[in-house]
C-alpha cells in the first residue's frame, strides 16, 4: 500500500480510521469545518481552531529527555526537561509565544519541521522520509541537544484520525522503541545518547479538537534483557471515537491494543497508577518518580498538564510469550485542556 497523500478528501471530510502507511499531508484548510449548527465556517475560523502539537521523549536507563512544541494558534507553548536518574537533578524549561509567534509545525507528519524561537531559545524538530529520520535540536543557554531519531528500522508508526466531538477530528502519529543517537550538554554535563542505550517516542498530533478535553497516557521505550526493543503508546479520553490509539511495538513489529483503564490518584502525584486493557495484553503499574507540572488558565485557553517520568512494573501477555517489566523508564501524563 501507498502513503495516502492527504486527509481530507475533495468532498471537505477526513478519512477516519488507521493508515498503515501514514498520511503525507493534513490538508486540514480543505476541510469543510461548520457550526454545531451547520453554519460555514471561514478561513478565520479554520486557522485559529486548528491545534498542533509534537512530543519527543528519550528514555534509557540513566536519563531521560522531554521535548515539546505546541501551537494553538492563539499562543504556542514548547518546554524541554531533563531527568538524570543516578543523581536525580532534574531541570525544566518552559516558553510561551502569545498568537504563536515564531512558531511553525508544518503539516507533514513524516517529512515537515517543527520550530520554535523565543529571544535565544530555538527548538526544532525536522523529519526527513529518504532517509527517515527525524532530527531533534534543542539551543538554550543552559541546554544544548541535537538528537538524531531511526525511522528506517522496522519503522511502522501507528497513524490514526478520530472524530472529536460534533464537528471536529483529531490526527495523531505515534511510535515508541525509536533508535537515536546525539548528543545532550546539560549541568556541565555531556551525556551521548547512543551509549546510553537511548530509545526515543514520537507525538505527532493535529486536528480540530474537542473545546475541552481531557487524556491520559504511559509511554515506555526500552530494552528488554534478551536486547530486543519494547515501546507502547497507551491512552484513553481523546480518541476513543471507533479507534483507538493503543500499540505496542517489539522489534518494531506493531502490535494493535484494545482499550485501557487507567486508575490512578490525581491528587497524590507520588502513588502508584495502574493500566490494563480490555483484551488482557497489558497490566501494567507505573511507579512515579517525577514530574513536569503546568498550569494555565488565560481564559479562552486552560491547561491543567501534568507529565511524570518513573518506572513501569507487571506483565505484557503476548499470544507466545509473557514480558516482564521490572522497573523499566517510562512517562505517563494527566491532561485537562480548554481551547
Amino acid at each position: 500500500m501507498a502513503r495516502k497523500a492527504q486527509l481530507i478528501s475533495t468532498t471537505g471530510q477526513p478519512e477516519f480510521g488507521y493508515f498503515p502507511d501514514g498520511v503525507e499531508t493534513i490538508n486540514y484548510l480543505d476541510y469543510d469545518l461548520r457550526s454545531a449548527m451547520d453554519k460555514r465556517l471561514g478561513a478565520f475560523a479554520k486557522h485559529f481552531k486548528f491545534n498542533q502539537f509534537q512530543f519527543i521523549g528519550f528514555s534509557s536507563q540513566n536519563l531521560l529527555i522531554g521535548v515539546a512544541i505546541v501551537d494553538l494558534k492563539w499562543v504556542s507553548n514548547a518546554f524541554v526537561y531533563c531527568y538524570d536518574v543516578q543523581t536525580q537533578q532534574f531541570e525544566e524549561f518552559s516558553f510561551l509565544q502569545p498568537l504563536a509567534r515564531n512558531t511553525r509545525i508544518e503539516t507533514q507528519p513524516g517529512q515537515g519541521k517543527a520550530l520554535f524561537r523565543k529571544g535565544a531559545n530555538y527548538l526544532s524538530m525536522d523529519a526527513t522520509s529518504q532517509p527517515g529520520r527525524r532530527l531533534v535540536e534543542v539551543q538554550l543557554k543552559q541546554l544544548r541537544l541535537t538528537a538524531s531519531i531511526d525511522e528506517t528500522t522496522a519503522y511502522q508508526p501507528l497513524a490514526v484520525c478520530t472524530r472529536a466531538g460534533y464537528q471536529g477530528w483529531v490526527f495523531t502519529q505515534k511510535a515508541t522503541a525509536l533508535p537515536c543517537s546525539g548528543q545532550l550538554k546539560w549541568q556541565n554535563r555531556h551525556y551521548d545518547l547512543q551509549a546510553l542505550n537511548t530509545l526515543a517516542c514520537v507525538d505527532w498530533t493535529a486536528g480540530y479538537m474537542r473545546r475541552e478535553t481531557f487524556w491520559n497516557w504511559g509511554s515506555l521505550s526500552c530494552f528488554l534483557p534478551d536486547g530486543r526493543r519494547l515501546g507502547f503508546n497507551l491512552a484513553a479520553g481523546v480518541n476513543e471515537t471507533g479507534f483507538t490509539e493503543n500499540a505496542l511495538w517489539l522489534d518494531g513489529r506493531f502490535i494493535k491494543i484494545a482499550m485501557v483503564d487507567f486508575q490512578f490518584n490525581r491528587y497524590q502525584p507520588d502513588t502508584l497508577w495502574s493500566m490494563v486493557s480490555s483484551d488482557g495484553i497489558i497490566r501494567l503499574q507505573f511507579e512515579p518518580k517525577g514530574l513536569r507540572q503546568e498550569k494555565i488558565n488565560a481564559g479562552l485557553i486552560a491547561s491543567n498538564f501534568t507529565q511524570h517520568f518513573g518506572r513501569y512494573f507487571g506483565e505484557i501477555h503476548l499470544p507466545d510469550e509473557v514480558i516482564q517489566l521490572e522497573g523499566a523508564w517510562g512517562f505517563s501524563e494527566d491532561h485537562y485542556a480548554k481551547w
